[in-house]
């Protein structure tokens, strides 16, 4: 671990046998006093002799607070209180000279505080010291914002602390750590002496100069760095930045069935937000269509927020209207109520129109979307000169200035001087240096800058940034994936950057006809080495998608194409169904392509269980895989599968090149879908 080399253990002595023995005989002391309730001195001594051994074990801390509990109930003086927490504390302190990053015994040390009967001055004193024995102790940094909060100490007295330790020693990354939360505090309450803001940060900006040209390879200037510069370029306020329809666009519902009745309407903001309703999103159209309009979030975080809201709205009889282009304007923001995870609220009203045709459309019908079978092969694509002016009618459009004028405005000059200063300064560093994290922060300020900068030659660095990851990923190839990741990343910011790059990625599909412009556009985003995916607001109109052969190994982010029908993920990285989640929220998918992945090589992804794995023998769980099983076929190795299959009313489905069986898993996918018509290129009906 941390690059040294793995040593043989060593055999047991007599000695060490005989404390492990001690210790196994002690644990199941205090294991049967904690089952038994049983918490006299005596009891009470055998857990603090446990902890001086061993201070990790939980279940000897969780023991003394139950222990503690029950003595207070027969206690009524003061003074009694006292002491018995001051012999906690005690233990504390002796776990704590052991092992000075024990977690048990920190959470302990806080539930003690938290009663109100200890004195919090020597906590600062306690601290002092083990601070000067290890002053980055992240443990003890986070036990010192605890009782800061405790005795109302002044952030400001906190950060002049931080600042002491930081000059002592520019290594130290809990301090570093510890003044990104006081300053985001004290910037976000615009605190006396700490507005405006592009004072404070040029000032933190000379600092984190200091500590990198001093020493630049030690990771924790660097580190603090990223923050800054995350401080420096992300607006506070969450604002729109994408929608479908989108703003400028003519669309025409009817050439897709998925639209005959209700018109999706997708809301995509620079970061996640809540509050989006009817009361902040107003609707103006001389049309029905937002009658009953429920607003709700898109694959949505614990605390409810997302990037991505949806609504549908209802599409009228057409004939009820006359033949007609017919405007709809959409304000969002203009009465308070959407806010962002740091309590922000939506910084100004933006405003999006677009237009809804309601000709005839009974020659529009889309017969590839339902009525017959989708086969990827280049020579069912064709590209057209009339493209470009096609995509208009259904939604896609690069006209945002309503949306994003405000957001223009709010980035200041010195924003961009400041960006601008650090890359020049870190080119000068690179040329008498080759520094790995040196090359990753500069990559990451010419990005920023390129965003920045909204001009036509927005993306004049890209070529440099393409050259930093790619000698980043030969410099340090243990962390090659994320550096993958995010040459990925800039590709796609390449293809979706403009009409005329995203129209070099559109073709027709076969047989479409004149007017089917919707269902029949494919967006070919195949073999371009893609790892992740990013920037689908801007994709937010695209029904037909190519993404085979990349190296997807997860498709997190497409939850947002709300209206994609047809989906191409052959020849990927898939290594499971659970990967495949996202589409869980896609209803409108109708055609999938996960052929050639490796679902079934690899041990199911744990790390991503979100529905009752078959293991916890849950009622629920044990009565859907039942649904299932047969004498062939075991349910339980393929819940996974089960589990996203089941939500999807897919039409054609191909997973022929995976390691599972292909035969069981027909047997469930027909089961699970009974919508389906297409298996691996073989009609079912």
């Amino acid at each position: 671990m941390h690059g040294r080399p793995r040593k043989p253990p060593k055999p047991e002595s007599a000695d060490s046998i005989a404390k492990a023995t001690e210790l196994s005989n002690i644990q199941s002391q205090l294991l049967f006093n904690h089952q038994n309730k049983i918490y006299d001195k005596q009891a009470l001594d055998i857990s603090s002799k446990l902890l001086e051994i061993n201070p990790e074990i939980y279940s000897a801390w969780n023991y003394r607070k139950l222990a503690v509990e029950n003595l207070l109930q027969s206690l009524t003086d003061i003074d009694s209180f006292k002491s018995i927490f001051d012999e906690e504390l005690k233990v504390v302190e002796s776990a704590l000279r052991l092992n000075p990053k024990c977690y048990g015994a920190w959470h302990h040390r806080k539930w003690v505080l938290s009663k109100g009967f200890s004195s919090i001055n020597n906590e600062f004193l306690l601290l002092d010291k083990f601070l000067k024995l290890d002053s980055r102790n992240f443990n003890g940094w986070n036990y010192r914002r605890f009782v800061a909060a405790l005795k109302n100490v002044p952030a400001e007295e906190e950060l002049k602390f931080t600042t002491d330790k930081i000059n002592a020693n520019f290594s130290n990354y809990s301090a570093w750590h510890n003044r990104c939360v006081l300053l985001s505090n004290l910037l976000s309450e615009k605190a006396q002496g700490f507005y405006p803001r592009e004072k404070v940060l040029m000032e933190e900006y000379d600092l984190i100069h200091q500590a990198i040209f001093t020493d630049p390879d030690d990771q924790s200037g660097w580190f603090y760095h990223l923050w800054l510069l995350d401080q420096t370029v992300t607006p506070e306020a969450p604002f729109l930045i994408s929608s479908f329809p989108a703003h400028g666009s003519g669309l025409h519902p009817f050439t897709n069935s998925i639209m005959d009745e209700a018109l999706p309407l997708i809301l995509y903001f620079n970061q996640p937000v809540g509050g989006v309703s009817l009361s902040t999103v107003t609707i103006k159209s001389e049309l029905s269509i937002y009658v009953d309009l429920m607003w709700k979030p898109i694959s949505a975080n614990k605390s409810g927020l997302a990037q991505a809201w949806l609504a549908y709205l209802k599409i009228p009889d057409m004939r009820s209207y006359p033949s007609k282009l017919y405007p709809v304007e959409i304000v969002i923001g203009h009465a308070v109520g959407i806010v962002s995870s740091n309590a922000f609220q939506c910084g100004y009203p933006s405003q999006l129109e677009f237009s809804l045709n309601l000709q005839d459309h009974s020659v529009d019908c889309d017969e590839t979307s339902e009525g017959a079978m989708i086969v990827w092969k280049e020579e069912n694509f064709y590209i057209e000169e009339d493209i470009s002016k096609n995509l208009n009618f259904f939604g896609v459009s690069f006209e945002t200035t309503k949306i994003h004028k405000e957001h223009q405005v709010m980035l200041s000059r010195w924003n961009i001087e400041a960006i601008e200063n650090d890359t020049n300064l870190f080119r000068e560093l690179l040329s008498e240096i080759d520094c790995k994290i040196g090359k990753l922060t500069l990559a990451r300020l010419l990005t920023a800058l390129d965003e920045m900068v909204l001009s036509n030659d927005r993306r004049s660095h890209s070529k440099e940034i393409l050259e930093l990851y790619n000698d980043l990923m030969k410099l340090d190839p243990v962390h090659s994936r994320y550096y993958m990741d995010e040459f990925s990343l800039l590709i796609l910011e390449q293809v979706t950057s403009t009409r005329d790059s995203l129209v070099q990625h559109c073709c027709y599909y076969k047989e479409s006809k004149p007017m089917s412009y919707s269902g029949n556009i494919c967006l070919h985003l195949s073999k371009l080495s893609i790892t992740r995916l990013g920037f689908v607001e801007r994709l937010l109109w695209v029904q037909m998608l190519d993404l085979s052969h990349n190296e997807l190994r997860s498709i997190e982010g497409l939850e947002a194409m709300q209206i994609l029908t047809r989906l191409n993920l052959s020849n990927n990285k898939i290594r499971s169904f659970s990967a495949l989640e996202p589409l869980r929220m896609i209803k409108s998918l109708r055609v999938l392509d996960i052929s050639y992945n490796e679902i079934g090589l690899h041990s199911i992804d744990t790390t991503r269980f979100l529905y009752s794995s078959p293991l916890s023998h849950s009622k629920e769980a044990n009565q859907k895989l039942a649904e299932y099983v047969n004498d062939d076929i075991k349910a339980s190795d393929y819940w996974e599968a089960i589990w996203i299959l089941e939500d999807l009313n897919l039409t054609q489905l191909d997973v022929v090149g995976n390691a599972i069986n292909i035969e069981h898993f027909g047997k469930l996918a027909l089961k699970a879908i009974p919508t389906l018509k297409w298996l691996d290129g073989m009609s079912l009906l």
